[in-house]
């Protein structure tokens, strides 16, 4: 009788053996999924920010500025006076600042105005000296082929053709104001209600706690924040007027508050306020040199505060970095213009501190170099 051999039974829906063959990582489906939703919402987000801007940039300023503010509105809570009528006194007391320092920069302002062909005038004469540098840069065109008559490279003053889509750009309409103000009263006076609405919103005890720490960070360093660099720009201020003082040049006190009004826009405002310097140093000044001596100042002013006073009293406190304060700057001023550059470092500061109490901190670190 013949053997019949019997074949091993074959396992059914066994996985199959892993292979030693080590296999390039490959990027999940979900992942790419996800991060083209999150970059859509992101895009979606900045354009409905950047073409309603009439109404978010004064909505969210009022944010910003009444959660600096609150503090001192609890201040004067703490003080027997209610939160409403606190509410309306800041309000009040920040518009007369505002108006003091209008008021003051208006001034020169309106005067030079008046004076524009005068102004000009002496301008154009005090900066005949470039003219021979430019009749070589004619000649040095000329070897290639440019005709353009001499009588060109005598120096001329830009068009002012763009001092009215600029004025346009830089004021806000009376809407807006009113809306900034009336956000403003009504945040500052009902901030505790939101906070223990948006506290209350989870029901994890945790989350609870979480959101309570965050708004008590936001709230403290935002405060400490407009504390501090309010307190700096006005030191930069009256080193301004100080400086315009001891050069000779005209209305200090309109110059100093200009300073002190453009430093809270950090990189732009000084940058703007030295050019500023140089124009009026050059057109009341008897000599060019002489012109220049308050800008160069000036320069040694912001760069002593720009390189050591900020740092010591700010950088120790919210250890901004300066990259992301930077890019931070050019986004929110492309954005939303001059307002988006003063809500730039306070955005950030938001940011800062939602990474620091929403990301876990136990990831790896990098040895030290």
């Amino acid at each position: 009788m013949s053997k019949v051999r019997a074949l091993p039974d074959k396992p059914t829906g066994a996985p199959a053996p892993e292979s030693n063959i080590d296999q390039p990582p490959v990027i999940r489906r979900a992942e790419v999924v996800a991060f083209a939703l999150v970059s859509l919402l992101v895009i979606t987000v900045m354009t409905v920010l950047y073409f309603a801007k009439a109404f978010f940039l004064p909505v969210i300023t009022a944010f910003i500025v009444g959660t600096m503010l609150s503090p001192a509105a609890s201040f004067l809570e703490k003080r027997r006076i209610p939160r409403a009528v606190s509410s309306v006194l800041i309000v009040i007391a920040v518009g007369a600042a505002a108006v003091f320092i209008i008021g003051l920069i208006s001034a020169p302002l309106i005067d030079w105005t008046n004076r524009m062909p005068e102004l000009g005038a002496r301008l154009k004469e005090k900066l005949q000296i470039f003219e021979r540098p430019l009749a070589l840069w004619h000649q040095f065109q000329g070897l290639f082929g440019d005709t353009e008559p001499l009588s060109t490279t005598q120096f001329k003053l830009p068009k002012i053709d763009w001092v009215q889509p600029t004025v346009e750009f830089l004021t806000p309409t009376f809407t807006e104001f009113l809306l900034f103000f009336a956000t403003l009263v009504l945040f500052i006076a009902s901030w505790k209600d939101l906070r223990r609405a948006m506290i209350m919103n989870f029901s994890d005890h945790e989350w609870r706690l979480r959101t309570l720490r965050i708004l008590n960070a936001i709230e403290t360093r935002l405060g400490d924040y407009l504390l501090m660099v309010t307190m700096i720009n006005f030191g930069v201020g009256i080193g301004t007027g100080i400086i315009c003082v001891l050069t000779g040049m005209p209305n200090p006190a309109g110059l100093g508050a200009l300073g002190a009004t453009l430093n809270f826009f950090p990189i732009i405002g000084p940058v703007v306020m030295f050019v500023i310097l140089v124009v009026v140093g050059i057109i009341s000044a008897s000599t060019l040199s002489a012109g220049l001596i308050a800008p160069a100042l000036f320069v040694g002013l912001t760069f002593m505060e720009g390189h050591f006073i900020t740092p010591a009293i700010i950088g120790r406190r919210l250890q901004l970095n300066a990259l992301a304060v930077f890019i931070g700057l050019a986004f929110w001023t492309w954005l939303w213009g001059p307002m988006g550059g003063f809500l730039a470092a306070p955005i950030l500061i938001v940011g800062l501190i939602l990474k620091e109490h929403l990301m876990p901190l136990n990831s790896p670190q990098l040895p030290q170099e």
